[in-house]
């Protein structure tokens, strides 16, 4: 496979990284868990909370998928493969949504499969299952200094609201197009 190439994949269940709790909330590492929640607001569900994540399901297209907001803090968000593997659902049918440091604020790319490049949730879904699923990443742009990764990705963002939102709008554009 073509590293810019996209398998269609029949996707079941969409994870949005993230951390739980309200200190949290607005940070740049916890954009999977606000693209998710636009999802789940767009189609008028709501989320329970179920052994370590919270869980709702949407219809797209015709497709039942669940999306999960892990509560076990971004270091092991994989943990939650568990239940998925329970409900038949394959590692590739699966859709993570996360943080991406190496794309400017806004950026919005599709990846299938490679490694974590150093985001913990990533490594944590790769150490529980593989690497084989796709994912949206979202960029949130990087500090000069490295020593500042662990401070910059749970701070708030920079941008104001409307761009956020924004952007988070066009996620789940990206997301809806590719669940046909």
């Amino acid at each position: 496979m073509q590293a810019n190439t996209i398998p269609q994949l029949a996707i079941k269940a969409i994870i949005g990284l993230g951390n739980p709790g309200p200190a949290y909330s607005l940070t740049r590492h916890n954009i999977g868990f606000l693209v998710l929640d636009a999802l789940a607001d767009q189609q008028m569900s709501s989320w329970q909370l179920k052994q370590n994540m919270e869980i709702c399901s949407i219809a797209l297209h015709g497709h039942k998928i669940v999306l999960i907001k892990p509560q076990t803090f971004m270091n092991n968000s994989g943990q939650i493969l568990g239940y998925l593997a329970k409900q038949g659902i394959k590692q590739e049918n699966i859709l993570v949504v996360h943080d991406e440091l190496e794309l400017p604020f806004g950026s919005l790319k599709f990846k299938f499969d490679g490694s974590a490049k150093g985001h913990n949730g990533l490594k944590s879904i790769i150490s529980h299952g593989g690497s084989n699923f796709l994912r949206l990443r979202f960029g949130v742009d990087r500090p000069v200094d490295k020593e500042q990764v662990p401070d910059y990705v749970l701070a708030k963002f920079k941008e104001s609201q409307t761009q956020i939102d924004e952007k988070i709008h066009q996620a789940c554009l990206m997301i809806h197009d590719y669940i046909q």
